[in-house]
């Protein structure tokens, strides 16, 4: 791969831009695959685009006529280009799509939800394995199944799971300590493994079994508990038969809600999109073992001419990176470049991944669905957007804002007489709560201590804002809030005030809110600067929507509080000891029972907990006693 990032060709005259600029750059380009970015005045990354033959595609730009509205537009502004070689094309889309994730050039399709998806995983390596939810890298060793579209959609399985297969959900520490069954065993959702209740060969049976289940094999899974609870009759073990029963009776239920079962698609993404008004929704639906696992949609920011193939593409792209694919993927539309994404999907899974847009049959009726919850989705959307819009421009109209705030930052302190203090900042725009963007803030100075709000709201404005001068100094992305929300009176905006005077941030304007005499909704108070408190009245859609702010950044700030004590009331000695990370700690816990008895043991015994060596040991011994 080479790297040939050109500057605009002559650096004597006033830049050229649009079509000339682009015109001279055709002379040093050769028929070679690669990706090329489209730069503007202010050396801004218009647009990231591949190419077969980058010579070929760099030509079309260099036509005065012939293009859409948006290419126009970015031809227009184009001053200079930078180009990137590569061996192939699927190499040139990959890098494509990592670029436009980086760079989130405006020209170009963008996903912007880009979190990993929930598994089921069940561990080997243990004999008697647990169940559980999984997010994120498949690091360790087990059989995985995924992915769920929520952790909803994991949960209501593994529930599902507990009932017909009994399989344990508890820690192994906690199932190593155990003397008796919990109360799972005794409502039979657990076999009861950890106390002996059933044995290492029946146990793996049951395993055995939830896999089949979870591959799609379900009917097997139901005829052998069948053949089994016949036997059991026949053998008058009638206790046996009868629980036999109940599992089967558990797993038909499991099956009746199920949801979209195809029969004809073990393994498949059914990606639908809808495009209206300039907006577009993607709605993608998880089969895996011939049961639907749920579905998410998205709404990637797309150009305002931009087509179904093109969206498809930039969707798929980046919509697998870092996930595998299924071996289909079924689309609602014809997608840009179908060959080139196969392969790159195929490369990705490490196997044939086929795409196809079925005409007719049960592959047609799941993309159909699907297509009819993007296009309902995208509507509610839309009026969401709307009312949501209406609410910024009452909010605009009320503080005697310059414009309706397309982002707004409520700000919220919790903690308990000075103890673990945070602070926490929640987001919010044009399309909503921006959940992504939450941060939390671990209060480090003294004012956390001395429980001294003001200085609480001084320390996370002053990080969160030095920053941003910092990242952002001329302020090119939407990261800068148009209004700030503080959850106070009069003293929390003379410290906002204070800190962002001595930050020489004076354009961003900034609102306490207090819950006013009786601190009931309804009778908030509103302070600025220099200004006399004022209120709304009772019934303005204005201040629900506030109230609305207030409490999800309330919310917010107490979860982090709360994380944060519980973390601090399961803090051990063994914390303090280098060396020791979660998993040693927790097998140490689990062989000993306590950090006290860790700290009384010899180094011998430390060496038989699995994953402590003979140095590790001696210096878990020798930190204790140098301590005592």
């Amino acid at each position: 791969m080479m790297d040939e990032a050109q500057p605009s060709p002559d650096q004597t005259t006033p830049p050229k831009a649009g079509h000339a600029v682009i015109q001279d750059y055709l002379r040093r380009l050769d028929g070679s695959p690669g990706v090329y970015r489209m730069l503007n005045a202010a050396n801004e990354v218009l647009y990231v685009g591949k190419a077969r033959n980058l010579r070929a595609r760099v030509s079309n730009y260099a036509r005065p006529s012939g293009h859409s509205g948006r290419i126009a537009r970015m031809i227009a502004e184009t001053v200079s280009m930078m180009f990137l070689t590569t061996r192939t094309e699927t190499e040139a889309l990959l890098l494509e799509q990592n670029l436009i994730k980086q760079l989130k050039p405006r020209y170009n399709v963008l996903l912007r939800d880009d979190k990993s998806f929930p598994n089921i995983v069940i561990p080997t390596g243990h004999p008697f394995p647990m169940i559980r939810k999984h997010r994120g890298k498949r690091g360790e060793k087990g059989r995985y199944f995924g992915p769920f579209a929520s952790a909803g959609a994991v949960n209501r399985t593994l529930n599902q799971l507990q009932r017909v297969f009994l399989l344990r959900t508890c820690a192994d520490n906690v199932f190593s300590n155990r003397s008796r069954p919990c109360l799972l065993f005794q409502i039979k959702r657990c076999s009861g493994p950890c106390v002996g209740r059933i044995s290492e060969a029946d146990y793996s049976d049951l395993v055995d079994d939830a896999t089949r289940f979870l591959e799609g094999k379900s009917t097997s899974v139901q005829a052998d508990l069948a053949k089994a609870m016949t036997e059991a009759a026949e053998a008058m073990e009638y206790e046996r038969a009868a629980a036999l029963r109940d599992r089967i009776k558990a797993l038909t239920a499991v099956q009746s809600v199920q949801g979209i079962n195809p029969r004809g698609v073990s393994e498949a993404d059914v990606v639908a999109l809808h495009l209206e008004g300039g907006q577009a929704c993607v709605q993608v639906f998880f089969i895996r073992g011939h049961q639907s696992w749920g579905n998410r949609d998205f709404y990637p920011k797309t150009p305002a001419d931009a087509d179904e193939p093109e969206i498809l593409e930039a969707f798929l792209s980046q919509f697998y990176d870092g996930k595998e694919p299924p071996r289909l993927v079924l689309l609602s539309h014809p997608v840009a470049n179908e060959d080139l994404v196969s392969d790159l999907l195929s490369e990705r899974a490490g196997r044939k991944v086929e795409i196809a847009v079925p005409q007719r049959g049960e592959k047609a009726e799941l993309v159909e669905n699907a297509h009819r919850n993007a296009r309902e989705s995208l509507a509610r959307r839309m009026a969401e957007s709307t009312t949501q819009n209406r609410l910024l421009q009452g909010l605009a109209d009320a503080f005697d804002l310059e414009a309706a705030p397309k982002r707004i930052e409520v700000y919220d302190n919790s903690h308990i007489q000075g103890a673990h203090a945070v602070g926490g900042m929640i987001v919010a725009g044009v399309d909503g709560f921006l959940k992504s963007q939450y941060r939390k803030f671990n209060i480090k100075g003294e004012a956390g201590a001395q429980g001294d709000d003001f200085g609480m709201m001084k320390e996370v404005l002053t990080r969160r804002f030095e920053k941003l001068l910092k990242e952002d100094p001329e302020r090119k992305t939407d990261l800068w809030p148009d209004l700030l929300l503080i959850d106070g009176g009069a003293g929390q905006i003379s410290a906002v005030a204070e800190i962002m005077a001595e930050l020489g941030v004076d354009d961003v304007p900034f609102i306490g809110v207090a819950k006013g005499i009786d601190r009931d909704h309804g009778k908030e108070e509103f302070h600025r600067p220099g200004e006399a408190p004022f209120a709304l009245r009772m019934n303005d859609p204005v201040l629900y929507f506030i109230q609305r702010l207030r409490d999800e950044a309330h919310r917010w700030a107490i979860g982090a509080h709360r994380a944060k004590r519980a973390k601090a009331t399961t803090a051990t000695p063994l914390d303090e000891v280098p060396g020791i990370g979660a998993s040693r700690k927790r097998a140490l816990l689990a062989h000993f029972g306590s950090a006290k008895a860790v700290s009384r043991a010899a180094v011998e015994d430390l060496m038989a907990v699995t994953g402590i060596s003979e140095s590790l040991a001696q210096q878990i011994h020798d930190f204790f006693h140098d301590k005592g």
